[in-house]
């Protein structure tokens, strides 16, 4: 289609099903208020934007739009990070107009433009002289993956502000897309998923029926054995199973969660609920059998892919930022079809304990991989470096393979997107985050509320009606699976969806308590790697123990800790009662077992996660071996 036949759909939202259980609420209709993901946003608004745009100039991958074809630099995949970061700045211009900001988003979305060549075809590596031919490596060459990249961004542009420059791009990419692999065309698909879920999306901002069904066809031809075999096996990038046969999620694990994601847009469009059904399945599978305490997920550094049933080792954890993200994009896909709150779970999760770990404080040093126990002393690289992505011990200002760090940015741009939906009847909360909401139901009924917490340092949750109809309407809201002796109003309330259904006025206030403290967490014991140990949570954040908060000399392998005592708190993290044990050095590392001699006692101070490595090298771990 033309650029001029695109409507305009300013509505705020990553992603926006027409059919499904819930419906999105977007940036327009909910406004972040101070507390934690408020500060997260806010400093990738401030910092993170601009450290991103100075690595895709200073590494060369935003002059790849206009250097010659001999001189271009980065991985095939360059591209999509510019993309990316163009995706990140359209979310933040969206609820915040910013002159400056919005300057330079324009002035990147016009190099890339520049590039476009006359049939829709844009990518810097291959097709021009001295290059490779277009489409002559789908395994590996990545270009319909920036191709869905470049498309997200525009969605966001479009949903936020409306059809520029850059929605022409994409309009005329996916048109050419739909041409070259359309019905009678190459007969394909890309090695990385990732344009299925992004020609869904322009699907539904365009009405543009093509881009839907060739989404639907590069689904339908994964795991038919399109792509030439690799060593790592076909399963790498989903080519072994067709969705609908598959079980679990399997292979690369962002390529995993990406096809996952594209899955369930094709089928909410498309109405196929056994697709749904499907992939609904392999989330339920993974979860259960594949994905960390932490929310992570991916087992594997050879392939970057999860492992088999239970293969979780903390200590080998690759864990990618990336699959997190991915993740939380089919989580939320999921949850907006069923409505059941387990997906808002996992979302809970791997916001707080992948999300928010993999990226600094000041929002300029990134973590690609996740381990969920470092056992020497890392290395901080300098400032100015480029590091390999699974290289660095500690967060890194830029990596070699840099799709977390944009990745990151456009998922804390979006974020106030994924905290609520509604239906027919009202409103439901999802995540937990000071914030502003005012939306309109189907109906035309409007509805305000202001939600005051400081969660998850507490779980007090209050919640004030500012604007409603003067008829019933039901405020939802998630109670985590471990929140048990939560209180609503100071009612007992189990853990799923607490409903409130009545004529509400402006001014009332309900008040949900989340009874958020410290609490013990075993292991399936089919996990090989963590069986005999425990970790600690509290609320919907994972702890750990740093070296740095030990007594001198005391290694974090001599720690065994007590179960028979009680947690308690202080000032500065979770106290954990533990025997610190000498382990014997010895020829041979398998002695007879016996309880170690010579403990003594020690309390050990535990801190989120999310926040480890923030003080300089240390070695940590989440599972402790209890005894």
């Amino acid at each position: 289609m033309t650029i001029n036949e695109a409507p305009t759909t300013v509505s705020g939202v990553p992603t926006m099903p027409s059919r499904g259980r819930l419906r999105p609420l977007g940036l327009h209709e909910v406004t972040l208020r101070p507390g934690f993901w408020q500060r997260r946003q806010e400093v990738n608004r401030s910092a993170t934007l601009a450290h991103v745009e100075h690595w895709l100039e200073r590494a060369g991958w935003l002059g790849n739009f206009e250097a010659a074809p001999a001189e271009r630099r980065g991985r095939e995949f360059a591209d999509s990070e510019v993309y990316k970061l163009l995706e990140a700045m359209a979310w933040e211009l969206g609820p915040a107009p910013d002159a400056e900001l919005d300057a330079r988003y324009r002035a990147i979305a016009g190099r890339v433009a520049a590039a476009q060549e006359p049939d829709g075809y844009l990518n810097t590596n291959f097709g021009r002289p001295g290059q490779r031919p277009r489409y002559s490596d789908l395994e590996w060459g990545h270009e319909l993956y920036c191709y869905g990249h470049l498309i997200q961004a525009a969605v966001a542009r479009a949903r936020t502000f409306g059809v520029d420059e850059l929605v022409g791009v994409a309009i005329r990419a996916a048109d050419h897309v739909c041409d070259v692999f359309g019905p009678g065309g190459i007969a394909s698909v890309c090695g990385h998923p990732e344009i299925e879920p992004a020609l869904v999306e322009l699907y539904r901002v365009t009405g543009e029926h093509r881009y839907l069904e060739q989404a639907r066809l590069f689904v339908e031809r994964r795991g038919r054995g399109t792509l030439a075999d690799i060593g790592f096996g076909r399963s790498y990038f989903q080519d072994d199973l067709p969705v609908r046969a598959a079980d679990v999620l399997r292979g690369h694990a962002v390529r995993a969660t990406y096809l996952a994601a594209g899955a369930v847009d094709v089928a909410m469009e498309t109405g196929d609920g056994e697709l749904l059904n499907s992939v609904t399945r392999q989330w339920r599978n993974t979860v259960a059998r594949r994905t960390y305490l932490t929310g992570g997920m991916g087992s594997r550094h050879q392939d970057e892919a999860f492992g088999e049933d239970f293969a979780l080792p903390p200590d080998r954890a690759y864990s990618e930022t990336c699959a997190g993200i991915g993740s939380v994009m089919l989580s939320w896909r999921l949850l907006l079809a069923h409505g059941d709150p387990r997906y808002a779970d996992l979302i809970e999760r791997t916001l707080f304990n992948v999300v928010a770990t993999a990226v600094s404080g000041d929002g300029t040093r990134f973590f690609y991989t996740n381990t969920l126990h470092q056992r020497v002393l890392g290395t901080e690289p300098p400032a100015g470096a480029i590091v390999p992505r699974a290289a660095s011990t500690l967060r890194a200002p830029w990596f070699e393979v840099s799709c977390c760090p944009t990745n990151l940015a456009r998922t804390f741009a979006s974020l106030a997107a994924y905290l609520a939906t509604s239906d027919d009847d009202g409103l439901q909360l999802h995540q937990y985050a000071a914030a502003r909401i005012r939306t309109a139901l189907p109906d035309g009924r409007e509805i305000g509320l202001e939600v005051a917490t400081d969660y998850p340092a507490t779980g007090r949750i209050t919640i004030r009606i500012t604007e409603t109809p003067d008829t019933p309407w039901t405020l939802s809201l998630r109670v985590p699976h471990w929140a048990g002796g939560a209180t609503l109003d100071g009612l007992t309330v189990s853990p799923g969806n607490a409903r409130l259904r009545r004529r509400f006025s402006a001014g009332d206030v309900i008040e949900l308590d989340l009874a958020v403290r410290p609490r013990l967490t075993g292991a399936d014991a089919r996990i090989d790697a963590v069986r005999g140990c425990v970790a600690i949570e509290r609320g919907p954040v994972v702890y750990c123990v740093e070296s740095v908060d030990l007594p001198a000399h005391v290694s974090l392998d001599a720690l065994r800790l007590d179960p028979a005592v009680p947690l308690s708190e202080s000032a500065e993290g979770v106290v954990a009662s533990c025997r610190i044990v000498s382990p014997a050095d010895q020829e041979w590392p398998y002695p007879a077992p016996s309880r170690e001699a010579g403990a003594r006692s020690a309390d050990v101070i535990l801190r989120p996660y999310h926040g480890w490595a923030g003080r300089g090298p240390s070695t940590m771990r989440v599972w402790i071996p209890a005894g």
